[in-house]
């Protein structure tokens, strides 16, 4: 193995706005007060930010409300000055930014990199009074392939997926409930959880279907937020308010082509790329991991990266969750410990990160995995983008 340059960097505060389902708040507002909040539990001043990037960046087109504040609106904000920045929804997922931040921070660009995602679909779903597609406005790039056939939505394309596995390998929806159920149970014991109600086995069943297989609790929660992560150059860390978490590894590789609909077959995705190359750069296992935050935008992705990541064979991550008790809190593979996106609320994988992190610094409150945990992986991405990263204590 060559030098892992990534283990120069680490996440040494977290951040996260007020989350909601529709906040009706500024986006610069969230912004502004995730970033605020992850450089005081850093221990750090603004002056002490010289990088940051942002997941996806201003200027992209996307539906309402997935556009939040950019590089420039943030840094203007805060006054902050910057050596280095980035931004982009080409990037290898919507971890890309946190990527990006530790190959800088190993080139010797910056020292403290500000990284942050901010989303106000809640609100701006309520607002808007038609669709994103399949209106009659001009579509472009896959929409042009699939908006023909009302496939709108990564609902539709994943169902694909989905479908394939449950005849390829006799998946059931009783074993895919497992990933809302349990992440529904975890969300209960989250204050900052969108969804904290009970969800039941039956209510499960009983949903209104939105793309077969999947139904409505599959599918993760349009919400208000931003959470951001300062990852600081590891040997400028020390004194922190807190102990900087290592970046062990990452997984940031595609291979395959970039598509929805043009892999190899329909049981692959960039998640298989991507975690091949986290464990390329590690002596670490899936065995050894105590906690895992993978992407949950739909509760089938969490089984591709369970097998992408080798924490089961091929097929086999059906059997994997089923029944529950050894994705739980106290199970053999914590997953989704705050309520992922599929209760917690979907803020493109960056409150997956800050569940991780709470994790490794003890502060999960009642949902704190047991015996405290070291090794912590997070996931973000479907179809043709994904990124991954192993985070242990250092």
């Amino acid at each position: 193995m060559t030098e892992v340059l990534e283990r120069k960097a680490a996440i040494t505060g977290i951040g996260r706005s007020a989350v909601g389902r529709r906040l009706g708040k500024e986006p610069i507002t969230l912004a502004t007060d995730a970033c605020l909040a992850a450089i005081e539990d850093a221990g750090l001043e603004r002056a002490d930010i010289d990088g940051a990037a942002v997941f996806p960046g201003s200027g992209i087109l996307g539906p309402p409300g997935y556009v939040g504040p950019g590089i420039v609106d943030v840094q203007d904000a805060l006054r902050l000055e910057l050596d280095w920045c980035s931004s982009g929804l080409e990037s290898t997922g919507p971890l890309g930014p946190v990527i990006n931040a530790c190959a800088a921070i190993a080139c010797g660009l910056v020292n403290h990199v500000l990284c942050f995602c901010t989303v106000f679909e809640g609100s701006a779903r309520a607002q808007r009074t038609k669709p994103f597609v399949g209106s009659g406005e001009r579509v472009r790039g896959l929409h042009e392939w699939t908006a023909p056939f009302r496939a709108y939505s990564p609902a539709n394309w994943l169902a694909l997926y989905a479908s394939h596995h449950f005849h390829a390998y006799g998946t059931t929806r009783e074993q895919l409930a497992q990933v809302a159920l349990n992440a529904r149970a975890n969300a209960q014991k989250n204050p900052a959880a969108v969804y904290r109600d009970p969800l039941t086995f039956a209510q499960y069943l009983e949903a209104p279907m939105i793309s077969t297989p999947l139904c409505l609790y599959d599918c993760d929660v349009p919400s208000d937020g931003c959470v951001a992560a300062v990852v600081s150059r590891a040997d400028a860390a020390q004194g922190g308010r807190k102990p900087p978490l290592r970046v062990e590894a990452i997984g940031c590789a595609l291979h395959g082509r970039p598509s929805w609909d043009q892999w190899e077959d329909l049981g692959t995705m960039a998640a298989h790329d991507a975690s091949a190359m986290l464990w390329s750069r590690t002596d670490l296992r899936p065995a050894d991991v105590d906690v895992a935050e993978l992407y949950d935008g739909f509760s089938f992705l969490v089984l591709a990266w369970l097998e992408a990541l080798g924490f089961c064979g091929r097929g086999e991550s059906g059997a994997y969750v089923e029944g529950g008790r050894r994705i739980a809190l106290a199970g053999e593979l914590p997953l989704s410990t705050g309520g992922g996106q599929l209760s917690g609320g979907r803020l493109n994988g960056y409150g997956l990160l800050a569940d991780a992190c709470a994790q490794l610094w003890g502060e999960g409150g009642a949902r704190q995995v047991p015996n405290g945990p070291e090794v912590a992986l997070v996931s973000a991405g479907g179809g043709p983008l994904a990124g991954c990263l192993l985070l242990t204590k250092m």
